[in-house]
């Protein structure tokens, strides 16, 4: 049972990666007063390019770079047609994930020929798992030795960049001038704009944050967490990842834990040892259906409100101008 528990927890991390890389990318977008639903369209771009520009360069660490390019160019569309032009944030949000959805598959026909699927990544291209110094030496300490060795070390660069990222999320936003700027922004567009500082200025920078996240969330999924892309890879990670950060109200660490909570519900599903033990509460023909329905249940169960109430930034959505 111990072990079985232990490689839960391991899935659990694995699972959860998109997830972090999306929500802290969210945040930073939706605390300067910018609604991003496009998580979805950046991850899913993000996935395509990622294992396009690995598989022809047979580098992953250029189709890491390639998946956080399409990652900014999208945020920087949304950044225009919200920012710039002062049009509806949500028509944007969906309109790019559309985009994504329609154009990665079109391209990878194109290019590739097999049915909206890149081909398998080898392991030049491919971000690989990584064991952590004594990991093998560790391995036969009780307790200690297990949890260094099955979830701590043996994964990739990816997943320790990710969790790296919430605590570096949490100091931009919450101890640096320029996270001040992003907050107060997000709260009061006008106060801002008295003291000289341009709040359109500001909102595009923390959307290229969001963008950079937002692609690295995809990359993780083609060229770490499987070795190529396939249509509609992303499967809804982005609206959970949004999920996650509406129900940690806007802050790194909590939204993080949700997202881990999250995870653990995707990493049990497959586990036989949870279906024997529900077989005989839910019925058989259902079990698998209420399984995979969790993570989603539970995310409109935590929306809902039953975890407290989630304010967000007093100036989400609303395009700024300055008064004349």
């Amino acid at each position: 049972m111990w072990n079985d528990f232990l490689l839960i927890l391991d899935a659990t991390l694995r699972i959860s990666v998109p997830f972090v890389f999306a929500a802290m990318g969210g945040i930073f977008a939706e605390r300067s007063g910018v609604i991003d639903f496009g998580l979805e369209g950046k991850m899913l771009g993000g996935a395509f390019v990622a294992a396009t520009v690995a598989y022809w360069t047979q580098s992953a660490w250029w189709g890491l770079l390639g998946a956080i390019g399409i990652g900014i160019i999208f945020s920087m569309i949304h950044g225009y047609a919200s920012i710039s032009k002062r049009g509806n944030q949500v028509v944007s949000c969906v309109a790019i994930n559309i985009f994504a959805m329609g154009l990665t598959v079109v391209l990878a026909n194109a290019w590739f020929g097999m049915g909206g699927k890149t081909p398998q990544l080898s392991k030049e291209a491919r971000f690989m798992s990584i064991e952590l110094p004594y990991a093998e030496e560790f391995r036969n300490i009780p307790i200690f030795g297990d949890i260094y060795y099955e979830i701590i070390s043996g994964h990739s660069i990816l997943v320790y960049i990710a969790f790296l990222m919430v605590p570096i999320t949490a100091w931009v936003i919450f101890k640096s001038s320029f996270g001040l700027r992003l907050r107060a922004t997000g709260e009061n567009p006008l106060a801002v704009d008295t003291t000289g500082i341009s709040v359109n200025k500001t909102r595009y920078q923390a959307l290229l944050f969001n963008g950079i996240l937002g692609g690295m969330s995809g990359a993780y999924l083609s060229t770490a967490h499987l070795a190529f892309f396939v249509k509609d890879m992303s499967a809804g990670k982005g609206y959970i990842a949004l999920a996650a950060m509406i129900v940690g109200k806007w802050r790194p660490y909590p939204a993080m834990f949700a997202c881990l909570l999250f995870s653990f519900l995707f990493a049990i599903k497959d586990k036989p040892e949870v279906f024997d033990l529900l077989k005989g509460i839910v019925p058989v023909k259902l079990l698998n259906s209420f399984l995979d329905m969790s993570p989603y249940i539970l995310t409109v169960i935590f929306l809902a409100g039953f975890v407290g109430r989630a304010v967000a930034p007093k100036a989400i959505g609303q395009p700024f101008s300055k008064e004349k």
